[in-house]
C-alpha cells in the first residue's frame, strides 16, 4: 500500500475511535442484559427451591443460545452492517428482560429458562461489533480495535454489580424495566449516532454458502478452539463464580459480596483485553495466547486447592480474569490478519458462538461434579486444568499471525 493511499484511508477513517466506543457502550449493554440472571441466582434458588442442576441449566441457557446465535448474526452483519445490527439486537432482546422479570415475579422455573432461552439474543451483540470495529482501523491496528470493542464484556460486571443492588434499592421488577429502558435507549443513541465504516463493503453472498465459506478455513477451527478456552472460562466464571462463592465460603461471602468479587473479575478481564490485543500487533498473537493460556492453567489449579477465603483468593480470580483477557485480545488480533476480508464477519460469528459455547459447559459440568460431602467443586476444576493444558499444547503448534499483515484477499 502506497504512502498517499495509506494517507487517503486514514482521512476516510476520521473519528474511528468515537464509533468504536459507541459500539463498546452498547455491547456493554447487551452484556448487561445477557447476564442479567446470574446476580440473583440465589434468589431464584430460594423461591423456587431449585437443585444444583435446576441452578446450573438456569445459568447456562442464555449463554448457549448467545452463543449459537452469533453464528448467524456474525454472517448478517456483514451484509446488513454494525448500525442496523446493533440497534435490532439492542431492541429484540428488550422483550427477554421483561419476560425474565416475569417469571421472577410468579416463580415459574419453566417460564424463567424459556425467558433465558430468549435471552441468548443479547449475547450474541459481540458477533457485530468485532467485524464493525475492524473495518473502522487498518490491518495493523485491527488488533487495537477489536481489544477496545471487547472491553464491552464489562456489562457482566455492571450486571454482577448493579442488577442485586438495583434489586435491594428499587425493586425486582422496577430494577429490570430501568434495565429495558436503558436498552432502548441506547437502540436509539446508536441509530443516530453510530455510523459503518465507509471502508466496508456489504457482502451479497448467501448466508447459508458465507458461513459454511467461513468452515471450511482452518483458521476459523484454530481460534475457535483457543477463544472456546479464554472467552468460554470468561463466561462461565461470570456466571457461576456468584453461585461459587456463596456455596464454598457461605459464611463469608453474601449475595451482594459475591456480585462485587464478580463485578471485579470482570474488570479485570476487560482491562487486560485491549492490552492483549495491542501486544498482540507488536509482538504477535501466538506469545500472548501462549502467557495467557499458561496463566489460566496455573491459576485454576491454585483456585482447585480451595483455599481460604481472603485476599489469596481474591488475588488469584482477578489474576485468571487477567489471563483470560489477553488471551480474548490476542485471539481476534490472531483472526484479522489471518481472515479473508469478506468473511471476517462469519469468522468471527464462529468464533465467537465456540467462546459462547466454551462458557456453555463448564456451568453444567460444575454443578454435575459438585460434591456435597467435602462441598467443593474441585474435579470441574481439575477439568478446567487439563482442558488449558491441552489449549496450551495446541497453541504452540499453530503458525503465528504476522503483526500488521493484511488479510489474504486484500
Amino acid at each position: 500500500m502506497t504512502a498517499s493511499s495509506t494517507q487517503s484511508e486514514g482521512t476516510k477513517l476520521r473519528g474511528q475511535l468515537g464509533q468504536v466506543l459507541l459500539a463498546t457502550f452498547a455491547s456493554t449493554m447487551g452484556f448487561w442484559a445477557w447476564m442479567v440472571i446470574a446476580p440473583l441466582q440465589k434468589t431464584y434458588a430460594t423461591e423456587m427451591g431449585l437443585d444444583e442442576g435446576q441452578i446450573s441449566l438456569m445459568l447456562a441457557t442464555p449463554v448457549l443460545v448467545g452463543a449459537l446465535g452469533r453464528i448467524l448474526v456474525g454472517a448478517l452483519t456483514d451484509r446488513f452492517g454494525g448500525r442496523t445490527m446493533f440497534v435490532a439486537v439492542l431492541l429484540l432482546s428488550v422483550p427477554a428482560v421483561l419476560l425474565v422479570a416475569l417469571a421472577g415475579e410468579i416463580k415459574s422455573f419453566p417460564l424463567l429458562i424459556g425467558a433465558g432461552f430468549y435471552l441468548g439474543v443479547a449475547g450474541t451483540i459481540f458477533a457485530v461489533g468485532v467485524p464493525f470495529s475492524s473495518a473502522w482501523y487498518e490491518p495493523s491496528r485491527r488488533g487495537f480495535a477489536t481489544g477496545v470493542f471487547g472491553m464491552g464484556m464489562i456489562g457482566t460486571a455492571v450486571s454482577a454489580f448493579f442488577t442485586p443492588r438495583l434489586a435491594e434499592w428499587i425493586g425486582y421488577l422496577p430494577t429490570h424495566f430501568l434495565i429495558a429502558g436503558i436498552m432502548t435507549a441506547t437502540a436509539v443513541l446508536v441509530w443516530l449516532f453510530l455510523r459503518d465504516s465507509p471502508v466496508w463493503e456489504p457482502s451479497r453472498q448467501p448466508l447459508v454458502p458465507k458461513v459454511v465459506g467461513a468452515l471450511k478455513l482452518r483458521i476459523t477451527w484454530e481460534m475457535a478452539f483457543l477463544y472456546g478456552i479464554v472467552f468460554g472460562g470468561f463466561v462461565a466464571f461470570s456466571t457461576f463464580l456468584p453461585k461459587y462463592l456463596t456455596t464454598i465460603y457461605p459464611d463469608d461471602v453474601d449475595p451482594v459480596g459475591a456480585g462485587t468479587r464478580t463485578a471485579l473479575f470482570a474488570a479485570a478481564a476487560v482491562v487486560a483485553r485491549p492490552i492483549g490485543g495491542a501486544l498482540s500487533d507488536r509482538v504477535g498473537p501466538k506469545i500472548i495466547s501462549l502467557i495467557s493460556l499458561a496463566g489460566i492453567v496455573s491459576l485454576a489449579y491454585v483456585v482447585g486447592q480451595q483455599p481460604p477465603e481472603g485476599i489469596l483468593t481474591g488475588v488469584t480470580f482477578i489474576a485468571m480474569a487477567a489471563a483470560m483477557g489477553l488471551g480474548m485480545g490476542a485471539v481476534f488480533a490472531w483472526v484479522g490478519p489471518s481472515t479473508p476480508k469478506d468473511k471476517v464477519g462469519a469468522v468471527t460469528g464462529v468464533v465467537a458462538a465456540a467462546g459462547g459455547l466454551g462458557g456453555y459447559f463448564p456451568p453444567l459440568v460444575m454443578g454435575a461434579t459438585y460434591n456435597a460431602e467435602t462441598n467443593s467443586y474441585a474435579l470441574g476444576l481439575w477439568l478446567l486444568v487439563l482442558v488449558g493444558a491441552f489449549a496450551l499444547v495446541v497453541a504452540g503448534m499453530l503458525r503465528d499471525a504476522r503483526p500488521g499483515a493484511a488479510a489474504p484477499g486484500k
